[in-house]
């Protein structure tokens, strides 16, 4: 009798649980994430040799964007995102030009563990990887020489990709915080002599799921 009540006691305790647990956990199915963000992005030479002597490289700058998420199941998202940096173009012979990085990505989003919790909220760590497109806006060229050769270089646009980890923290049901790393690689931002450049951006953002 005694082992009877206690395997009730066990499965009623297990069950209330497990209710819970599931109160606890946002349907990630079918559901949709808005977040805003900013951060830290971390530059890179943007040519491939030196101008006059110095190497023109995209500044360590500020990042902000927004990002929107479409939830397929409990695992799988598309993600949309737009990025801006007010960066600018530094250690160029004729003085420093603002650069500000537009960028616009479509990527797909792995949460590793949707229905772990953590100090009774749902924390989801996740993956994300894909590609987009890169815009820069140069204030003027950058004047040098490359070599003995006068050279004039603006700004220019092209493909990029980037990966990264992340994890979100729902502070109630539906809204969250995240926090976000990310490899990101530039095809171009100049339009002569330009190095692919491979950066980074950590961001925090304030997000909504609905």
């Amino acid at each position: 009798m005694n082992i009877r009540i206690a395997a009730l006691g066990l499965l009623t305790a297990a069950a209330a649980m497990q209710g819970a647990y599931a109160q606890t956990q946002p349907s990630a199915a079918g559901t949709q994430d808005v977040q805003v963000y900013a951060g830290y992005l971390f530059g890179d030479h943007l040519t491939k040799g030196s101008l006059s002597g110095e190497t023109p490289r995209l500044d360590d700058d500020a990042v902000y964007g927004a990002r929107y998420t479409y939830h397929f199941d409990d695992q799988w998202g598309l993600q949309l995102s737009g990025g801006y940096s007010p960066s600018r173009a530094a250690h160029v012979a004729t003085g420093n030009s603002n650069l500000g990085v537009t960028t616009l990505d479509l990527d797909a989003e792995w949460d590793i563990l949707p229905n772990f919790t953590l100090a009774g909220h749902s924390f989801v760590p996740y993956a994300v990887a894909g590609v987009g497109y890169g815009w820069a806006n140069l204030d003027h060229p950058l004047l040098g020489l490359e070599g003995k050769t006068p050279v004039a270089i603006g700004g220019s646009n092209g493909f990029t990709a980037n990966a990264g980890l992340g994890a979100k923290f729902f502070v109630s049901d539906a809204v969250f915080v995240d926090f976000d790393a990310r490899y990101r690689h530039f095809e171009k931002l100049v339009s002569t002599d330009a190095q692919g450049m491979s950066t980074a951006e950590t961001t925090l953002a304030l997000g909504y799921r609905f």
